[in-house]
């Protein structure tokens, strides 16, 4: 994975860096996999904007991804690497000895011609899925489970990995890319390997138009609205917050305000991420 830069031939170039792609073996995506996405510009039913800053964009289709990998004890050789425009990842297509055809997130060294098998006999080899307890201590993993069966659902973005710490009872300690460190059901599935596209951090965006193309709409400071539409607003010149802490457009304290509301699950949790990873 390379990271391709631009000579600033226009000024929307300059600072620009972009995908190489050069992993990337095939441009279209397998029909049987794809289903349309309706764009809702972050409106719900009744056409209220619940969500802001969204809208636009590109149109694309949603590749169904096999984050369960419960087709077990078969193996499946990856046929082609392909972009994904809903994920940081790369996906790859897998190809099972029966026919059938899944999309799996990309793991680092996963190439074409690739064996690889999902359940509790498999090797410990990138790409395979097995339960947390026949996984070694120390290994890297990745679409970790939190339920048995509900598939993974956590470290799943580009370049993220876990660790597996420690085993003990049903449970086993996991330190996600954040720091935490977690307790997971033994019996639920993770994947071997660390995600791939280690670059995605690295990209460049370069101009508006670009975040433009991703769907995302502008973001307007609130020190720049008038006292009518944000907490923050008015004041002649640049003024500062002028309260004791930030707030919503809404009056709701923000930034650093402690919103985690499901106390039953703080039994699962070892260590807290680090501070410098809560932002």
């Amino acid at each position: 994975m390379g990271i391709k830069i631009y000579k600033p031939v226009t000024p929307g170039q300059r600072n620009k860096t972009g995908y190489s792609f050069e992993e990337i073996t095939k441009s279209k995506p397998e029909r049987s996999l794809i289903v349309i996405r309706k764009a809702n510009s972050g409106r719900n039913v009744y056409g209220r904007i619940t969500v802001r800053h969204r809208g636009g964009g590109q149109k694309r289709f949603i590749r169904l991804i096999d984050f369960k990998r419960d087709k077990r004890n078969i193996p499946a050789t990856v046929s082609a690497i392909e972009y994904d425009p809903n994920r940081t990842a790369r996906i790859a297509l897998l190809t099972y000895v029966d026919g059938e055809k899944r999309y799996i997130i990309a793991p680092i060294g996963l190439k074409v011609g690739d064996t690889v098998l999902s359940g509790s006999e498999a090797e410990i080899r990138p790409g395979n899925s097995l339960p947390i307890s026949r996984i070694p201590l120390g290994t890297m993993i990745h679409n970790v489970e939190l339920k048995e069966g509900r598939g993974g659902q956590m470290v799943r973005s580009a370049g993220a990995s876990a660790q597996l710490l420690a085993k003990e009872g049903d449970f086993a300690q996991v330190r996600l890319p954040s720091g935490e460190v977690r307790l997971v059901h033994q019996v639920c599935y993770a994947t071997v390997g660390q995600v791939g596209n280690l670059d995605h951090k690295n990209i460049k965006l370069g101009k508006a138009g670009r975040k433009r193309h991703l769907g995302i709409r502008p973001t307007v400071r609130g020190t720049a609205m008038s006292p009518k539409d944000h907490p923050h607003g008015g004041g002649e010149g640049r003024s500062p917050v002028g309260m004791a802490g930030p707030k919503t457009p809404w009056g709701k304290p923000t930034l650093g305000y402690k919103t985690r509301r499901n106390k039953d699950t703080n039994k699962y949790i070892v260590r807290r991420r680090s501070a410098g990873k809560r932002g």
